[in-house]
């Protein structure tokens, strides 16, 4: 869950001061390493579980987390995430061995319960999901960020590193996301069931390497992120989102490379996992410092083993997918774990589990057949896997060993869940806990099912019947449904508009409310192009823009139709310029659409170009009402 007690770096003296204590850490462990002070021959797993927090009536995010948290304080094994509507817990780590992923369902399943039994008396759902669909852009404005000394820190010290004036978004899917953002809590989209691998030192090396190539198969069929602000976009976006919602960097007219924060890597480790420390290092800058008060040079030479908390104060702030951990055994011995970052939350503690138990039996049954992965496939080739498992998901096709290219379905049931069968059976797992979680993984790819598609699906087939608002809507509670019930996601069945009794969009911001594919013209077009052009896209109004984007008046199908008339009398050609309003009533894109129909009656217009910072960014017209307004109707109707 990371140190809390640290502050942004503010003055020379203390930056001094962290980053010798950051250095005495580094020698430190390498001493540790050197000198086989680690825990061995033991193979631990360990899990953390993000949530995202929601309206039980409106399946909007719910900023509830830290009265939550006051009413959980006999739970120490929950706590704080970096937004108000995200909460994470520890699971207790455990031997890769006998029925431990039982052991970590039931642990994982319970604790949810527990924190749901508070949760119902906040009118809120949790929502396991590696994004959340309703969550929209200004959920993620500053105020929303969990008032922790660590998360404001880590803020200011990221935004401080910004090279550009913000942080933008560029993801390509189905549709198309181009956004930018003045903060990086655009990070707090993302929720993870990051899980943890205990290694030898004399290992890591091997270990890791697998770990990193196996990365791509086990994200594909786990993948579960695919939609971000209505978008269908990568199937696991949190892999775009998380990079670009961190990037501080931005273009320049050179080509100069500057590696990101997030990040798979560069090449395969070739000695030590020294190598990425000391590389992470080098390449970034510190962010954060803590007060650290133990010399572990000292300690070392006192037989005594230190926390490095300097080290993993910045280990915290450098986000690579499978990142290396140091902690500190039970018995007082220190240990070496891999964190495998890149699977999402959800879409059911069952198919969790399963993905954990796929990543961790594949990870050491191939340490266990493979000698040298480095001999078997180049580095480029995996971080090609991974980029095309991330947009992809189950879809991908993959470089494998020796250069054969394979569907992610083919590879998964022919090769990999092999390999993890074996490797599970030769850490005597038992037989009940392969066989039902190595089996979801196998059914998910017999039938070509995971969360990504399920929510591609469902999505899809509801924007035809209604808004995007009320899909998502619909999209959510099916999603809080099936978890309850526990049914693995490729069981799942598509949600239908039914399913939602109550749905309630008098609170909607216009922002979620508007069109934004607009057919837009300017002040030069003739009239003729212009009502060529609404009559073929069947519109009623059509903004006026500048070439900068900037709204600067309105046209509607009445003014050209009267403008034709005049112009068939008179031979002219006309422009837009000549017929248009100057000042088209406007609205802003944070305010409600009940404000919006009000403005709409009292002025007696029957549409609303929606304004953000004095540039058009959609369209409302009272068609868009009748929709919505119809929708309820028939509602109403189905549930009597």
């Amino acid at each position: 869950m990371g140190e809390q007690r640290v502050s942004k770096v503010t003055d020379q003296k203390q930056m001094q001061k962290f980053v010798k204590s950051l250095l005495k850490d580094v020698q430190a462990l390498e001493y540790m390493i050197d000198n086989k002070w680690f825990d061995t021959g033991i193979t631990r797993m360990g899990a953390e579980q993000e949530m995202a927090l929601v309206h039980k009536d409106t399946y909007k995010p719910n900023c509830i987390a830290m009265e939550a948290l006051d009413k959980m304080k006999k739970y120490d094994w929950v706590e704080t995430e970096l937004a108000k509507f995200n909460l994470e817990t520890n699971l207790t780590p455990i031997q890769l061995t006998k029925s431990c992923f039982s052991q970590l369902h039931k642990e994982n399943a319970t604790k949810l319960d527990k924190i749901q039994a508070v949760l119902d008396k906040m009118d809120t759902n949790l929502v396991l999901t590696g994004i959340l669909p309703t969550l929209r852009k200004f959920d993620l404005d500053m105020k929303n960020l969990t008032p922790k000394k660590r998360y404001k820190a880590l803020m200011e010290a990221i935004n401080e590193q910004l090279i550009g004036s913000s942080y933008e978004l560029r993801l390509t899917g189905i549709d198309e996301l181009l956004l930018k953002h003045d903060s990086p809590l655009l990070e707090a989209c993302n929720t993870s069931f990051q899980i943890h691998l205990q290694v030898d030192p004399d290992e890591f090396v091997h270990v890791y390497n697998i770990a990193q190539a196996v990365t791509a198969p086990v994200m594909a069929i786990a993948a579960n992120s695919p939609i971000v602000f209505g978008r269908r976009l990568w199937h696991e976006s949190r892999i775009a989102l998380f990079q670009q919602s961190l990037d501080t960097r931005t273009t320049h007219d050179h080509m100069r490379e500057r590696s990101p924060r997030v990040s798979f890597g560069r090449d395969w480790l070739q000695d030590s996992i020294m190598e990425i420390y000391k590389e992470d290092i080098s390449r970034f800058r510190v962010l954060i410092s803590s007060d650290v008060t133990e010399d572990s040079l000292a300690m070392i030479k006192n037989g005594e083993v230190p926390k490095l908390r300097s080290l993993q104060v910045h280990n915290s702030t450098v986000y690579r997918w499978n990142r290396p951990c140091y902690g500190i055994s039970d018995n007082g011995k220190p240990h070496l774990r891999i964190e495998n970052r890149v699977i999402p939350a959800g879409p059911t503690v069952l198919d969790e589990v399963a993905n954990a138990c796929f990543w961790l039996g594949l990870t050491v049954g191939m340490a266990d057949e493979v000698e040298d992965i480095r001999t078997l496939m180049s580095f480029e080739d995996a971080r090609d896997n991974f980029g095309k498992a991330a947009r992809f998901g189950i879809d991908s096709k993959f470089t494998w060993f020796n250069d054969k290219k394979v569907t992610c379905v083919d590879l998964i049931i022919n090769e990999l869940i092999p390999i993890a069968r074996r490797g599970l059976k030769k850490r005597k797992v038992a037989k009940k806990d392969i066989d039902l979680y190595l089996g979801i993984i196998q059914e998910r790819a017999e039938s070509h099912m995971n969360g990504a598609r399920w929510q591609l699906r469902s999505y899809t087939e509801l924007i035809k019947k209604c808004t995007r608002d009320e899909a998502l809507t619909v999209l959510t509670a099916a999603m809080i449904k099936n978890q309850q019930s526990g049914i693995p996601v490729h069981k799942w069945k598509t949600p239908d508009l039914g399913d939602l009794v109550d749905y309630k969009p008098s609170q909607l911001k216009v922002s979620e409310f508007m069109v934004t594919d607009l057919f837009t013209v300017q002040k030069s077009d003739i009239i003729e192009l212009v009502a060529e052009m609404m009559d073929w896209q069947k519109l009623r109004y059509a903004p006026v823009e500048d070439t900068k984007g900037n709204l600067v008046g309105l046209v509607s199908r009445r003014l050209i139709l009267r403008s034709l008339i005049k112009n068939k009398r008179s031979q002219k050609t006309n422009t837009v310029e000549q017929v248009m309003i100057n000042d088209p009533i406007t609205i802003d894109h944070n305010d409600t659409i009940t404000n919006a129909m009000k403005i709409m009656k009292k002025h007696d217009v029957g549409c609303l170009p929606v304004i953000n910072n004095g540039e058009l960014a959609g369209m409302i017209t009272e068609m868009d009402f009748l929709r919505i307004s119809g929708r309820l109707i028939q509602r109403l109707e189905e549930k009597k």
